[in-house]
């Protein structure tokens, strides 16, 4: 750490006018990630305050890697220049800024996953830039990776060569941030491991459950839902202890159904509950529903995010695929069982998280709640502009009077609605509308087209996108007659 601070304060001095990161756009960009084995490129607009907040960071990282040898570059595109409007379609960039790591003459690519200080992209890049997979020469070595409150992967050869070995090599490669990678061609210098064990083989070590789990699908898709799947224990244990997290997050992102049972574990029915939580989450392991036991004192943030409240507790909340949750509150142990059988067959309704319908939504811009959205925006036969919001979330404070100013222009105009919906209290269909930081804007046409607006915090941008997009109500008449 101390070299990279005495570097970049001599080096400052000396090229204080030089820019490190390369600046591409639609004239430069394929020739440029083409010709580089490894290159690491930022999706940016010069009026967004993240950007701006990781620009000198991103300068310095830059710096500090042009000095490795072979350097490892660095490079931006001004994504909300219309010239590079193409570029940021083709790689799906939805947010600014949005950071892309891309391998092999961009053949592979992947987003950046690390906080945006400059030594946190260094050791992301170095460690990006490295193999993804290190060789295991005997047992000592092998424990030196292999060790408690971590997953690790590795692969059991004949040989470093073939298609299995380099599937395996790819799929190091991409997972590298996730997990550790470990290759060798004597399986005895594995832990558990037996002259007779079967080459080749991928074996998953993990700190939970049977320990370990072997996989011979050599196959990059099948290896990488193998280990997404086994990665995850049977019951994801959130407490307060920082070594579960890794699992809570890995099962939060998992896109199974997910099953929480949330109670107090210091209740005296606490390990009964847990008993009964895993017999349950075992017999439902192979339907891919995915179980956490919450401590309810210790989750609080949790239960908000939910709707949830703490007279509930016991209770078990399941959310399937597309969002939809199913809650039963003062659960008792002996109901659990049953009420997943009824959830699985279909026999429960849908819970959803909702502030109470507005009694008088006379404002400008409207509010939409949980449980009024499918009549204020999906089911309007009218363009509807909602706003996903937080009402900590400052970007947010500087839209609202700009979409206020943009509703009051369009009062008259009865077939265009501007709206509002708050996303911390509030539920809404989460396959139609992704929704990854605030503020989200989104365009629902008055013929059901949706749209998420890309473009600056502005007045004039903003009602450009609504004008373009709209359609008039005699097109709505004419869509919804056919259905």
């Amino acid at each position: 750490m101390w070299f990279y601070i005495l570097f970049f304060s001599l080096a400052v001095s000396s090229v204080v006018a030089k820019e490190f990161v390369l600046t591409l756009g639609s004239g430069n960009f394929s020739s440029v990630v083409s010709k580089h084995k490894f290159i690491v490129v930022e999706f940016y607009a010069p009026w967004c305050e993240h950007c701006k907040t990781l620009s000198p960071e991103y300068e310095k990282a830059a710096l500090i890697l042009s000095c490795y040898d072979p350097p490892i570059p660095l490079a931006k595109v001004d994504s909300s220049n219309a010239v590079n409007r193409g570029i940021a379609s083709q790689y799906e960039i939805k947010s600014y800024p949005t950071i892309k790591v891309f391998r092999d003459g961009g053949k592979v690519i992947e987003d950046y996953k690390g906080p945006p200080d400059a030594q946190s992209i260094v050791d992301y890049v170095l460690k990006q830039s490295g193999p993804g997979s290190i060789e295991i020469t005997s047992a000592v070595h092998a424990s030196g990776l292999i060790y408690n409150k971590k997953i690790v992967v590795v692969g059991v050869f004949h040989e470093f060569a073939g298609e299995e070995f380099e599937n395996f090599m790819a799929l190091a490669d991409k997972l590298r941030l996730d997990y550790e990678f470990g290759h060798t061609l004597d399986v005895e210098h594995l832990p558990h491991g037996k002259s007779y064990d079967t080459r080749p083989l991928v074996r998953l070590f993990k700190p939970f459950d049977e320990l370990f789990v072997d996989f011979k699908d050599f196959k990059v898709d099948a290896m990488e839902k193998f280990i997404e799947e086994a990665s995850i224990p049977i019951v994801t244990i959130y407490d307060k202890d920082p070594n579960n997290y890794p699992y809570v997050k890995k099962f939060f992102n998992s896109a199974n159904p997910k099953a929480m049972l949330f109670m107090n574990f210091s209740a005296k029915l606490a390990d009964t509950f847990k008993s009964e939580c895993r017999e349950v989450a075992e017999q439902y392991r192979g339907d891919g529903i995915n179980f956490l036991l919450g401590d309810a004192e210790n989750t609080q943030g949790a239960l908000q995010y939910f709707g949830l409240r703490s007279d509930q507790v016991p209770l078990i909340i399941i959310q399937n695929k597309d969002g939809d949750k199913f809650m039963k509150p003062n659960l008792e142990p002996d109901q659990l069982a049953l009420w997943v059988k009824d959830f699985k067959d279909g026999k429960v309704s849908a819970f959803r998280k909702s502030e109470p319908i507005p009694k008088e939504n006379n404002e400008a811009v409207k509010i939409v709640v949980g449980d009024n959205f499918e009549d204020m925006v999906l089911n309007l036969p009218k363009n509807v502009l909602i706003e996903f919001y937080t009402p900590w979330c400052g970007q947010c404070k500087k839209l609202a009077p700009i979409l206020e100013e943009i509703a009051l222009s369009l009062q008259t105009d009865t077939n265009v609605v501007i709206a509002k919906l708050d996303a911390t209290l509030n539920d809404y269909p989460v396959a139609k509308f992704e929704v990854k930081d605030y503020p989200t804007l989104y365009f629902k046409s008055a013929t059901g087209l949706i749209i998420q607006y890309q473009g600056d915090i502005s007045k004039d941008d903003i009602y450009s996108f609504i004008q373009t997009n709209r359609d008039t109500l005699e097109l709505a008449q004419v869509s919804m007659d056919e259905l």
